[in-house]
């Protein structure tokens, strides 16, 4: 009898809200080995998912020498990338769940149109041709490898939601070796082989990253930790001490009728168009200022190193004081953060910029990584995220303002006013969230302070 595996129980339970959870399973039982394969293998292909994002910022200075690009043209580029890989993750969600897709088949794709779009950068000074391949078919890549990476975590990590913003996290940090060797090596004569080694480094590192991901099974939960437990006591769940759960779970099509989802979409446009702006901008901003194209590279690499350090210690920051509330200082921050970018260019002081960029990332950071947080909270969320994808969309319409439109308003007005249009957005966004209740949860009054009786 010694060769007869025990194969342990499943079932099926709900909790007190409904929602349901499969356990008895543990992760070693499904994969033979512990589910932080998963997790390292996420975070391994986020490294680079983003290089066409932060990585394209440090190149837009000199992008106008090696192509001959207006700063306008150069904006466009990186706003239709944007548009496309944030507008890929929702319908990526849903595919994969509903045709039951593995993760290596959306991170094999999306490797190879990420690489091609590198190279297409590195090799062709066509306008349409780089719009097409690199922010078309690139964008789309990028968010095939993002949503596949938050989704396998998200379901392998469902009582741990800080473990999705610690993978995001890489999305930001990882592009700093890329930003800090494109101030050194983008150049004519050696931008299309130095873009055509990152395709390589993203092929590999993706394509390693796919063979090992899998998806549990659906509504799994790890056997170690009471699914009912979880839900109502703050001892075992210490996220509920100031973030109240949500009512229930709301399908997408349930959630966009809801105003408040309305109200956190605009929110995350605001967020969107003020981060992608200095992500787009700050590079060439500091050339501006007179700095060269290397410290404008630095710049830049702080405020993705903060950007993705934040992210890691915003589910402690949530879990400890709120989510909603911790967003709203972060916008706060970001606000504050735009007006001593403008003010530290205007004055040539160059500590005072990298503090500047360490706010506006870390800002950024920290509003990212609780996102899929405060979607669960107010809506719910389905196995592999696919309501944070819709929101996460909300990143496209932030691009065009802060990066497309960014481009001309720059160009005819100058940097002061973008400037500052950054900082309202971000206390628009801040404000926005203020406003942000939890669908379906009457709003009842204190004792004593209803309104009396009418006598007569």
């Amino acid at each position: 009898m010694s060769g007869v595996s025990f194969v342990p129980p499943v079932r099926e339970i709900r909790d007190f809200y409904g929602r349901r959870y499969r356990v008895g399973e543990t992760d070693r039982d499904l994969l033979g080995r512990s589910r932080r394969w998963m997790l390292w293998a996420a975070w391994t292909a986020m490294l680079v998912a983003s290089v066409g994002q932060y990585g394209f910022g440090a190149l837009m200075p000199v992008l106008g020498t090696t192509h001959g690009w207006t700063l306008a043209q150069g904006g466009w580029v990186l706003a239709v990338w944007i548009l496309c890989q944030s507008g890929t993750v929702y319908p990526a969600a849903r595919l994969r769940s509903r045709l039951g897709l593995a993760p290596a088949a959306t991170m094999f794709v999306g490797a190879s149109l990420c690489a091609a779009g590198l190279v297409t950068l590195g090799g062709s000074t066509s306008f349409v041709v780089v719009l097409l391949n690199h922010g078309v078919l690139g964008g789309i890549g990028a968010g095939l490898v993002y949503g596949t990476c938050l989704g396998v975590v998200a379901k392998w990590y469902p009582e741990r939601p800080a473990r999705t913003a610690f993978v995001s996290g890489a999305f930001a940090y990882g592009s700093i070796p890329f930003v800090v060797l494109a101030g050194q090596f983008a150049r004519p004569g050696s931008i299309e082989a130095f873009l055509g080694v990152a395709g390589l480094a993203v092929v590999l590192l993706v394509g390693a990253a796919a063979l090992i991901l899998r998806d549990p099974p659906r509504y799994w939960w790890p056997a170690h930790v009471d699914p009912r437990a979880w839900a109502l006591d703050k001892s075992v769940n210490p996220g509920l001490r100031n973030n109240r759960p949500p009512i229930r779970r709301y399908s997408a099509a349930e959630m966009v009728r809801c105003p408040e989802s309305g109200l956190l979409y605009l929110a995350v446009t605001c967020l969107a168009a003020v981060i992608l702006f200095d992500i787009a901008y700050l590079a060439v901003f500091a050339t501006a200022s007179g700095w060269s194209a290397e410290f404008g590279a630095a710049a830049l690499a702080v405020l993705a190193a903060a950007s993705g350090a934040t992210r890691t210690a915003e589910g402690w920051a949530g879990d400890r004081f709120g989510r909603r509330r911790v967003v709203r200082v972060a916008l706060y921050a970001g606000g504050v953060a735009q007006l001593l970018l403008l003010f530290s260019g205007q004055q040539g002081n160059a500590p005072l910029l990298l503090l500047g960029a360490a706010l506006a990332g870390g800002a950024a950071g920290a509003c990212y990584g609780l996102l899929p947080g405060l979607v669960e909270g107010h809506f719910g969320e389905q196995p592999g995220l696919p309501n944070f994808g819709i929101f996460y969309g909300a990143k496209s319409v932030g691009g065009l303002i802060g990066v497309a439109f960014a481009g001309y308003a720059v160009s005819s007005d100058g940097y002061p006013v973008m400037f500052v249009v950054a900082a309202v957005l971000s206390l628009t966004g801040a404000g926005l969230v203020r406003f942000l209740r939890q669908p379906g949860r009457p709003r009842l009054p204190l004792p004593g302070l209803a309104e009396p009786l009418l006598t007569r």
